[in-house]
């Protein structure tokens, strides 16, 4: 693995890695935090008893609240996804029924993702120069796929080989990371894993990833990791 320099609060250093792929979280890494808060959470609470009365017959629905009932120990399956989006916890029958939700109101035109324009020009300079990329986010890959169809930079699906959400595991277990590099068959010191979440990154350490920390809106910095606070202070290669 490169030797990375850490970042320090005054300057973050500039990063080169040697990766044959590039891993990379969602939400506070190449989208503002204020997206998800302020703008996808409050459309799915608003509407998630609503949704679920209407489509009570829809297969995917029922198996959603089995799943949701199983998981809060046979108490009420909508009442316990309610309180689980209040609690932001990140509940795998609560991010299908949000993904559902927000596939509505993309489809609307409601909703308009928003990426950084910096993260942009690099995720697409990555992949221009034959970079895979990779997605691993706690939403579901129904709602990461949403979020990249229908963005305000059009639709970047065509810039990810393969996403990945939390049924491959938990994001701050190692083992995760591992699975990952199973599944795009390489070596976990050959990716590149990018997130604002510390313990996130320190999982990805542990699996021997080379791990970058993403310090942009309300991220405090870590000294512990290597950080940007701008994509153009990192470069990525073979």
């Amino acid at each position: 693995m490169s030797e990375l320099p850490l970042a320090t609060p005054e300057t973050q250093a500039f990063v080169h890695i040697k990766a044959d792929a590039v891993l990379l979280d969602i939400e506070g890494t190449i989208s503002p935090i204020s997206f998800v808060r302020d703008t996808l959470f409050p459309h799915s609470r608003e509407r998630l008893e609503g949704f679920v009365s209407d489509n009570l017959t829809s297969p995917i629905i029922q198996d959603i609240l089995a799943q949701a009932k199983a998981l809060a120990g046979g108490s009420d399956a909508v009442g316990a996804l309610l309180d689980w989006q209040a609690r932001d916890v990140k509940a795998p029958p609560l991010k299908k029924l949000q993904g559902l939700i927000w596939e509505s109101g993309y489809r609307s035109g409601a909703l308009r993702s928003t990426i950084f324009s910096d993260a942009l020009r690099a995720v697409k300079r990555w992949r221009s120069e034959g970079l895979p990329l990779y997605i691993y986010s706690s939403g579901s890959v129904q709602a990461q796929q949403l979020f990249f169809e229908f963005s305000v930079a059009g639709d970047l699906r065509p810039l990810f080989s393969e996403y990945f959400d939390t049924d491959v595991g938990p994001k701050t277990e190692p083992s995760s990371y591992l699975r990952i590099s199973e599944r795009i068959g390489a070596r976990p010191a050959r990716i590149a894993y990018f997130s604002d979440n510390p313990n996130e990154l320190d999982a990805a350490r542990s699996a021997d990833l080379q791990t970058v920390h993403v310090v942009k809106d309300e991220t405090p910095h870590s000294p512990e990791f290597p950080g940007i606070s701008d994509y153009c202070q990192v470069t990525v290669g073979r």
